[in-house]
């Protein structure tokens, strides 16, 4: 197998480190060629001297400037969002993973494209925000969308060679979070520090309270939604507490499929990086005897309003759902300030959704099929607009 190319975007945090383990283990099939982080110069430095990349980025300008000093003048270091998109259009590269949180993987991510690269994408935000865009494009470029979230992973290795008319169902598994079985009396009195302690994964603070409040499986349907090609209607999601099954299709015949392994990102990471390959690896099997028991249960819908906004905000479209991301996120970043109880971040999306629906406040309204100017608008208004809620 001829080595892929592979440019990391985020390579410091959770995911990009584990990418890099991945890298490290596969050094004769993936070679990271570009890398960027935003600001942990410690990591970068590390990681550098470990994959020694061609160039790399540092989206914080002071930050850049002290990694240059560091390494000298080796490699180039590019500098802001401009330098994202100048690392995501490398010629040498062969596939960009985006694993930026928040809106900054966007241009990045649609630059690759663009530039015939395969993108692999484990920001949620690229999808969700701007799903139709950004598939419009790779069709248009011929070039692939590889997911790295273990339940868009497991939904496309189940799908492969199948059409999306096949499909009743595609189920996404959910572990619950922490507050599965606490009464929804009791979600009024729940603290940044309990919804923090996620029981199978361990992973960054947005991500950790979206998975308590649901919000990250609504996200994952939208992105399924644009993905897969199948309308939101046909997005389901199953609760499972052990994390083993990954997500299933359900399909027309009445057969599910499922994809099975232990709860490590790394498995996901590496088949979007070798696909269509399968490889042997070092990571830990997955023993079904020791494991024992695999649960399912439905969600309570009442007590993770999330996934009914999630279906709302899939089914309007548009720029909808880039208003159900931007103001979930402000509404997490006060819940962890402070400033809100955990609730009110089920309420502020839902305020900020109907004001959108309605029309929007002046200056702002919903748009159908938008391209990257009004997302990106559609994002600010709806963080403007969530900051008043709270």
């Amino acid at each position: 197998m001829k080595p892929k190319n592979i440019v990391l975007l985020g390579c410091t945090g959770s995911i990009g480190v584990s990418t890099q383990k991945v890298a490290a283990d596969l050094p004769e099939q993936i070679r990271i060629v570009g890398m960027a982080s935003r600001e942990n110069v410690d990591g970068m430095e590390e990681a550098i001297h470990q994959f020694k990349p061609l160039a790399v980025g540092m989206t914080d300008p002071a930050k850049a400037k002290e990694l240059q000093q560091r390494i000298g003048g080796k490699i180039p270091v590019h500098t802001g969002e401009r330098g994202l998109v100048e690392l995501a259009t490398m010629p040498e590269a062969d596939v960009v993973l985006v694993a930026i949180v928040g809106t900054a993987g966007l241009e990045p991510a649609l630059a690759a494209i663009r530039a015939g690269k395969d993108l692999a994408v484990a920001s949620k935000e690229i999808l969700v925000m701007a799903g139709e865009l950004v598939m419009s494009e790779a069709r248009k470029h011929g070039v692939k969308v590889l997911p790295v979230d273990s339940e868009h992973s497991a939904i496309f290795q189940c799908l492969e060679g199948r059409e999306p008319r096949d499909v009743k169902r595609l189920i996404l598994t959910a572990s619950g979070g922490p507050f599965r079985q606490t009464p929804r009396e009791q979600f009024a009195k729940i603290t940044v520090a309990q919804a923090l302690k996620h029981p199978s994964w361990n992973m960054g603070q947005k991500i950790t309270i979206d998975s308590a409040t649901l919000f990250n499986k609504g996200l994952e349907m939208i992105e399924a939604r644009w993905l897969f090609d199948v309308e939101v209607d046909r997005v389901d999601v199953v609760i499972h507490p052990q994390s083993v099954v990954h997500s299933m299709v359900e399909f027309t015949d009445g057969s599910i499929l499922a994809q099975l392994s232990v709860p490590d990102m790394r498995y996901p990471i590496q088949y979007a990086l070798t696909w269509p390959r399968r490889l042997p690896n070092s990571m830990p099997p997955t023993d079904l005897a020791k494991i024992g028991t695999l649960t399912f249960e439905n969600p309570d819908r009442e007590k993770f309003p999330s996934l009914r906004l999630a279906h709302e905000a899939g089914q309007i479209g548009g720029t909808m759902p880039a208003v159900f991301n931007a103001a979930n996120e402000v509404a997490v970043a006060r819940f962890v300030d402070g400033q809100i109880g955990f609730l009110q971040i089920f309420e502020t999306v839902e305020k900020v959704m109907r004001i959108h629906e309605k029309g929007g406040q002046p200056g702002f309204s919903w748009v159908a099929s938008p391209m990257l100017d009004a997302i990106l608008k559609a994002d600010l208004w709806a963080r403007k607009e969530a900051e008043r809620a709270v």
